[in-house]
């Protein structure tokens, strides 16, 4: 394996070899480990010089990184923190527990934050600062299935009540109870991170650091030594985006960035890498990466056996096993890894001759012990330069005993019978006796307590509490009519796009006295896509070391200009990378009191359907800003084909409860949305995020009708009347987004060729439509005896004549799911199916939701009401040139 000792070569001595080694450790111990390492890197230059072929390898040994000698003294009281963990382990245990006496299957997990107690408590008591009016403090992503531990600690510190224990999985209770993991949603003065659908904290964190750095090099916060804290298994790191964007952070040389991994060889079904040895697999790539890397592998009880083995057979030893091996020893006796581990040597049996059986079965593993777990923590927060990665062993379920201390089925584990209960108590000092520790209460000493005392006095050396979310951020002041009037005013004939309307908004609100330094344009690589280049001689685009060349367009207007304060965030092509660096930015009011208003601009068709995880957890943290589908619908974007063309983006936004979703036809829609956003979101302070699809698309803008301000963010509004209100065939068309106007030409089609008058609505929401209307369901269903509600849509159409046509560039479900609310039958036009490759013109009528269809659809529905003769159709399938033949867009 890469970190093996190579094998002796042909004709060389163990003396010869001792002797190396022996130059080296008198090196080491006359001028330090610097000249040391320069010494090897010398010798390994000169052996490439003269023809040597050394494998290249990130691999250090299967050792404890930071060795005993560099190993600071331990600051707290060790015995006092362990009693206070081992209360904490007791809590955590007993919470689950007993929620699932109460509720069979209602969940939990024992086993995680059992194996990473140590790396919490060490951070807890000596590492992890709280956010105050004085200081940011550190941010701390903490594994979600981990939460339990948390949960047990603010117990003890008197944060959480006993009765909100006693409900944990169950929030409907009275009196409250906890939520599963972290969900700020759900505990808004708790929990600043959701964290445990694996994978996304990562990356997240990484992005986290940055936008930190973003701020600090922008002037809008001072530069502080507080750090980024992200824990994560090392089963997580399967998932993509863990290691994503760990060359960014090193890059950008975050070390303001700390990830933890607790590797304890498992993920949820068995071994991480059983044929393999993950924790070598991972200082491979972070290190690769050119992160510092830290191993705390191996407890303090090893370190009298590293000082025997002059020979380095041991360290030898433990680069030879695979992690099914070791998850075998971990649950093994003493007398199994005597045989088993030392016993592949005579040399290393020697080593152990002295240590009984038992002393062999509870050697420690580096992440249970806290002097270990300091020195790296220690070593993380003052290296400078790069990211750092703990790599810290550690035991599934460690404390469970035959439960499941490092067995497969500790992930699932809920339950334990009263021998194992007993023995946990035991094993961890909890004064419980017999008969009480079998109904697992929840114990917390006195408040004078020593341990109390203790934990609350580190918790206010630190700061404060964590984990605590709070809002520090001052709201808005002004209302910002000016900044939107001349969007309300149209653009006089002029073509242009609903994308460049929006750059345009942009681009006033950069300059904006209040809010312009408080905006934060987020692309992935795509703003000369959306128009947006005019941006970057204005507030460039950051970067944390300015701009180190001269572009090749330096001499046009229109340059590619970096540079430290740069305002604009561009990512390069990453949509998951965008949307953690728009979560910064949107939640920034509560990580660093600090209204920013993340706009990102992105393909739709990459947003809802490719990052959909990272949108709900936005939306879980609160996090306030706007998502902009760029050259959005199905027909709008020319020559793109299958994988661009979006036609689901507003369907996939439904789920999400506190996105308000809106495709606008017209520059005014989007200024009157946008307005309303800031105010809701940056003034009143409502946990909402906007997403808003835009187009490229061009033609005139129309000035902004009176009166529609409420409908426009309402959901739908009037937007042009029949122009013969007496004529004897009405329709009541509805158009969004991009199709609007091929209502528009149908409304004309219509009238001057079938004597058809229609109203056309503009729909800008479809969601906001759906949400009114099942509310006032709702309402009615609960308030029998009062007055009932009546739908928006209901209100709207009273009065409205004739038959139901609605076409969108979305699937026809959009406008279906508020037929209900409708007062007759309505018939939906949209693009089910997937897209092509072609012009606007030609995909639109594939779809069948060009003005052609529209107005043969609105045909039929008079024709099914018995308005008009089944020959208008066939006349009008004729005049139009519609081919009745045509493949059905939906299956083909």
């Amino acid at each position: 394996m890469d970190n093996e000792i190579s094998t002796q070569p042909h004709g060389m001595e163990d003396v010869e070899i001792q002797e190396w080694l022996e130059s080296l450790d008198s090196v080491l111990e006359s001028s330090g480990p610097e000249v040391a390492a320069e010494i090897l890197e010398r010798l390994r230059a000169h052996a490439t010089v003269n023809g040597i072929d050394l494998p290249f390898s990130a691999n250090t040994p299967y050792a404890n990184t930071i060795p005993v000698r560099l190993q600071p003294l331990f600051p707290g009281d060790q015995e006092l923190e362990r009693r206070i963990k081992s209360l904490i382990r007791w809590n955590a245990l007993a919470m689950v527990v007993r929620a699932n006496r109460v509720e069979h299957n209602i969940g939990g997990h024992i086993s995680t934050y059992a194996s990473a107690a140590t790396l919490y408590e060490v951070g807890f008591n000596h590492f992890f600062r709280a956010r105050s009016d004085e200081f940011e403090g550190d941010t701390v992503y903490f594994q979600g299935h981990a939460s339990p531990g948390m949960y047990a600690r603010a117990f003890l510190e008197g944060r959480l009540s006993r009765q909100k224990l006693e409900n944990f999985r169950r929030e409907l209770k009275p009196g409250g109870g906890l939520s599963s993991y972290p969900h700020p949603w759900l505990m808004p003065d708790f929990w600043e991170f959701p964290t445990v659908s694996m994978g996304l904290s990562p990356l997240m964190a990484i992005y986290q650091a940055r936008f930190t750095r973003y701020l600090e090099d922008r002037g809008m916060k001072p530069a502080t030594d507080a750090k980024v804290w992200a824990f994560l298994g090392d089963g997580e790191t399967d998932e993509p985006e863990s290691l994503g964007a760990i060359t960014l952070a090193s890059r950008e040389k975050l070390d303001n960035l700390i990830f933890v991994v607790n590797c304890n060889l498992q993920r949820l079904d068995g071994p991480v890498r059983g044929n393999g040895q993950i924790i070598q697999e991972l200082e491979s790539a972070f290190r690769g990466a050119r992160w510092n890397v830290i191993k705390v592998l191996w407890g303090s009880e090893w370190d009298p056996i590293f000082e025997r083995d002059t020979e380095g057979l041991l360290v030898k030893r433990m680069g030879e096993l695979v992690d099914g091996e070791y998850q075998k020893l971990v649950v093994s006796s003493g007398a199994y890894v005597r045989e088993h581990f030392f016993g592949s040597d005579p040399r290393l049996l020697q080593l152990v001759e002295p240590l009984p059986d038992e002393a062999l079965r509870r050697l420690r593993l580096g992440g249970h012990d806290p002097r270990k777990v300091y020195a790296a923590y220690k070593a993380a927060v003052d290296h400078k330069g790069s990211p750092t990665v703990i790599l810290a062993r550690t035991i599934k379920g460690y404390g469970l005993g035959e439960a499941g201390e490092g067995k497969n089925v500790t992930h699932q584990q809920k339950k334990l019978n009263e021998d194992e209960l007993r023995e946990f108590r035991s094993r961890f000092g909890i004064p419980l006796n017999d008969v009480d520790c079998v109904e697992v209460p929840f114990y917390r000493p006195a408040e004078d307590s020593v341990e109390i005392q203790y934990l609350r006095a580190r918790r206010e050396a630190l700061g404060g509490y964590v984990p605590k979310r709070s809002i520090r951020s001052k709201p808005l002041v002004a209302d910002h009519d000016d900044l939107f009037k001349e969007f309300h005013e149209g653009s006089d004939g002029r073509e242009v796009s609903t994308t460049m309307a929006f750059v345009g908004m942009l681009r006033k609100m950069l300059k904006d006295t209040e809010i312009g330094k408080l905006i934060v344009p987020i692309v992935p690589d795509e703003a000369r896509t959306f128009g947006m280049e005019s941006l970057f001689r204005t507030v460039g685009i950051y970067s944390s070391v300015g701009q180190r060349y001269e572009p090749v367009d330096v001499n046009t207007l229109l340059y590619y200009k970096e540079a430290k304060d740069g305002q604009i965030l561009e990512e390069g092509i990453t949509e998951a990378g965008s949307m953690a660096s728009c979560i910064a930015a949107g939640t920034a009011y509560a990580t660093h009191g600090i209204n920013t208003i993340p706009f990102f601009i992105y393909y739709s068709m990459f947003g809802f359907q490719r990052i959909a995880d990272f949108i709900w957890a936005a939306a879980d943290m609160r996090m306030r800003g706007f998502l902009l589908g760029g050259t959005s619908g199905r027909t709008t974007l020319a020559g793109e084909g299958l994988q661009h063309q979006d036609g689901n983006s507003h369907v996939l936004a439904l789920p999400v409860p506190n996105v308000k979703a809106y495709d606008p036809a017209f520059a005014y829609e989007i200024a009157v949305i946008i307005q309303d956003g800031i105010r809701r979101m940056y003034k009143d302070g409502e946990s909402v995020l906007y997403y808003i699809t835009v187009m490229n698309e061009p033609y005139a803008m129309p000035p902004m009708p009176s009166d529609v301000k409420e409908g426009i963010l309402r959901g739908m509004y009037r937007f042009r009347p029949a122009a013969n209100g007496k004529a004897k065939l009405r329709a009541q068309l509805f158009g969004s987004g991009a199709i609007l106007n091929e209502v528009l030409r149908a409304q004309e089609i219509l009238e001057s060729k079938y004597g058809v008058a229609a109203d056309v609505w503009s729909v800008t929401s479809y969601k906001e439509l759906y949400n009114d209307g099942i509310e006032s369901e709702r309402w009615n269903r609960l308030h029998a005896s009062e007055k009932a509600r009546v739908p928006y849509v209901t209100k709207c159409l009273a009065d409205a004549p004739g038959v139901l046509v609605a076409a969108s560039d979305y699937l026809k479900t959009l406008p279906n799911m508020i037929s209900k609310w409708m007062p007759r039958r309505l018939a939906s036009l949209g693009t089910d199916g997937f897209g092509r490759s072609e012009g606007r013109a030609s995909l639109r009528e594939f779809f069948e939701v060009d003005s052609r269809f529209i107005t043969l659809a609105t045909l039929h529905e008079l024709f099914v009401d018995g308005k008009v003769e089944h020959s208008v159709l066939d006349t009008a399938i004729k005049d139009l040139g519609i081919n009745t033949d045509k493949p059905n867009p939906v299956i083909s």
